[in-house]
């Protein structure tokens, strides 16, 4: 009898590449992967490793087995997805983990409509980029918000996941309250910002290479970004008057006051934001209550541009709602 707590290693390690990195998303020590996926192939009375003094793959046998894992740990998910639908009302730990503007701009709301479950333990946390629809593979968190700024990641997404879109979130100008582009009323030229100090994330980073598209389309010699961490640390170093930064409206939803906000003209840069859990949890009613909060709050976010300025118009709603938890 193949015993499905080792399955599940099994599963995580054939994603993860390594027990080192195994060990680490699942919280064991590396011995303990290693033992257990030992007893796994005893259990299974073939090799499912291809162990060196350094490393270790799976065989074809292990690769077969992992793929059959990934099947039955969904089939149990869904198994208890169905016996717990049938409780009364939305109970136990649901774990959420959200890139830092979304974690930041949701929780308030959040919290406020959750409250109303008593019998349910919320938890979110911050992720970084790529790592949260990893998460929810694995079982590390039953829903994750990740944002996408190519357009195609629900496109391309696994067949046992579940894709919630939320909103659009634009990319608009940040500039110094004293700033001439801070006055409404003056149109954005972005050549003549050509020289300014601009800031932004970090090479690599999504929004980063949003922002590199828009400064390729400013002409003249580029401007090159002095670089921070942290969408939050950009806005208030231009909050101090330290530079100009474009950035995704969502970051603006903490309430930071200090900046003005403008709207880029003939600029479509935007990412898409989405919840992502596995299909076989949205009959849970605490994740279905979960998402529907998130929903919620996704859509109850404050506009951030000056009535003047605001051409965007409201949030693109969601293809497919989430389920109601009485559903």
């Amino acid at each position: 009898m193949l015993e499905l707590r080792r399955l599940r290693l099994l599963a995580e390690f054939a994603r993860r590449g390594s027990i080192a990195a195994t060990a680490s998303a699942l919280g064991y020590t590396p011995s303990a992967v290693s033992q257990q996926l030992a007893a796994l192939e005893r259990e299974a009375r073939v090799a499912l490793l291809d162990r060196t003094a350094r490393s270790a793959e799976l065989t074809d046998a292990g690769r077969r087995l992992a793929e059959r894992a990934e099947e039955i740990l969904t089939l149990v998910e869904a198994a208890e997805a169905e016996l717990s639908a049938n409780a009364d009302a939305p109970m136990g730990r649901v774990v959420v983990t959200a890139f830092p503007s979304a974690a930041v701009a949701f929780a308030p709301a959040l919290a406020g409509s959750l409250s109303d479950h008593p019998e349910l333990t919320f938890v979110l946390r911050q992720t970084r980029p790529g790592d949260g629809i990893r998460q929810v593979q694995s079982g590390e968190v039953d829903i994750a918000l990740v944002d996408d700024w190519s357009g195609k990641l629900s496109a391309h997404a696994p067949a046992a996941l579940k894709f919630f879109h939320l909103r659009r979130d634009p990319l608009v100008l940040a500039v110094p309250p004293g700033h001439p582009m801070a006055d409404p009323a003056k149109p954005v030229d972005l050549q003549e910002l050509r020289e300014e100090p601009w800031m932004a994330a970090p090479a690599g980073e999504p929004s980063r290479q949003a922002v590199d598209r828009l400064l390729d389309t400013v002409g003249g010699r580029r401007p090159v970004p002095w670089e921070f961490e942290g969408l939050h640390t950009i806005l208030s170093l231009v909050a101090r008057g330290i530079g100009i930064a474009a950035i995704p409206a969502l970051a603006l939803a903490a309430g930071e006051q200090r900046v003005a906000v403008r709207r880029i003209p003939d600029c479509d840069l935007a990412r898409e934001v989405y919840a992502v859990t596995r299909a076989a949890s949205v009959r849970r009613p605490s994740v279905a209550v979960t998402l529907r909060a998130i929903y919620e709050a996704a859509q109850n976010v404050p506009e951030v541009l000056p009535e003047s300025d605001d051409e965007l118009g409201p949030a693109s709603p969601p293809d497919e709602p989430p389920p109601r938890a009485d559903r």
